[in-house]
């Protein structure tokens, strides 16, 4: 089968390799869709956090069964998601309902390798049914279901008023499930364009991250500040100004995840009484979640697909979209 691996930050290489074998437990299965992330970015570009090289990528991918096991409640004539987050079940977070922060967790396309390749073995449990969405749709699932799992964990409400900083996929689904929770939503990001698409994707309103935009955003709450702020941009100077957004009373998400140490005032912090959070991947209530949002039209996710290409030309298109940024919202690669 053919795959592409990540060999070194900045280098990616086409290989051809054996087909795996699954393990008791595991199902093989043939990737036909692949949503490129801010992940496989960050891991192309030496910035992830937790990765060790060569890696294929891609955690968020549709797939279809080679061969359904016996008595297994699993149809070769179905399109699946695939959760990519394989858990210990037995650990702390574990026992706690948490697999998503599970203490031994192996993400696929960056513990292990993922869903840029032929073929891949992957646990039947961690298989996700989904009648009724096409395969674009279905890989675009893991991503948004960070967003609910974000919303969420902020308990966002009608009762509030909420902040996303960043118009990523990421930030697209926060803002998106955080907009279907109820709360009137904002938007911020350094680029006008991704600001407005992401605002008129979810129904929110924009806001530019420079000086006449930070005054905007003041005035947009009357100085007091948003109730909830989620960060979903991974760079350390946003998130550590993220904390000037929130309201006396607020909680502050982190979604993004970068290498660097983060600061802020502690007398600030005390001062308003902040809530500060962290939001790591997803669990399968979130996963349900989007699957359900998209079958009700209520996630849109076929305005989000800007790019595409394919195994051979992700390994020359990948350098180039992690710099040219220009339109791109999700890129697909179609094996």
């Amino acid at each position: 089968m053919e795959a592409l691996v990540c060999v070194d930050p900045g280098q990616l290489r086409l290989e051809r390799r054996p087909a795996p074998l699954p393990r008791p437990g595991e199902v093989l299965v043939r990737p036909r869709r692949v949503g490129i992330c801010g992940t496989d970015y960050h891991i192309f570009e030496g910035k992830h956090p937790y990765l060790q090289y060569p890696r294929v990528m891609g955690h968020e991918f549709a797939v279809e069964l080679v061969e359904a096991p016996s008595g297994a409640n699993l149809s070769a004539d179905r399109f699946y998601t695939v959760n990519p987050y394989v858990a210990c079940g037995r650990c702390i977070a574990c026992r706690r309902g948490k697999p998503n922060c599970c203490v031994a967790i192996s993400v696929f396309g960056v513990h292990a390798d993922g869903g840029m390749a032929g073929l891949l073995a992957v646990p039947a449990e961690n298989l996700l049914p989904v009648d009724g969405l096409t395969l674009d749709q279905a890989a675009m699932v893991e991503f948004l279901a960070i967003g609910a799992h974000a919303v969420r964990r902020g308990a966002a409400s009608p009762e509030d008023r909420v902040l996303v900083v960043g118009a990523g996929p990421i930030g697209l689904g926060v803002a998106l499930f955080a907009r279907l929770s109820g709360a009137a939503v904002a938007i911020l990001d350094r680029e006008g364009e991704r600001a407005d698409f992401a605002a008129s994707f979810v129904g929110g309103t924009p806001f530019m991250a420079d000086a006449g935009g930070l005054a905007a955003l003041r005035t947009f709450t009357s100085g007091e500040g948003f109730d909830v702020v989620f960060d979903a941009t991974g760079n350390p100077r946003a998130m550590e100004q993220g904390f000037e957004h929130v309201a006396h009373g607020g909680r502050y998400v982190l979604v993004g995840v970068v290498k660097e140490a983060i600061a802020f005032m502690d007398p600030d912090f005390h001062r308003k009484e902040l809530t500060l959070l962290g939001s790591r991947n997803a669990t399968g209530q979130d996963f349900d979640r989007v699957v359900a949002a998209i079958r009700d039209g209520s996630a849109p996710v076929d305005r989000l697909i800007t790019h595409r290409t394919d195994l051979a030309r992700a390994a020359m298109d990948i350098p180039r979209w992690a710099i040219e940024k220009t339109g791109l919202i999700k890129a697909v690669i179609e094996i």
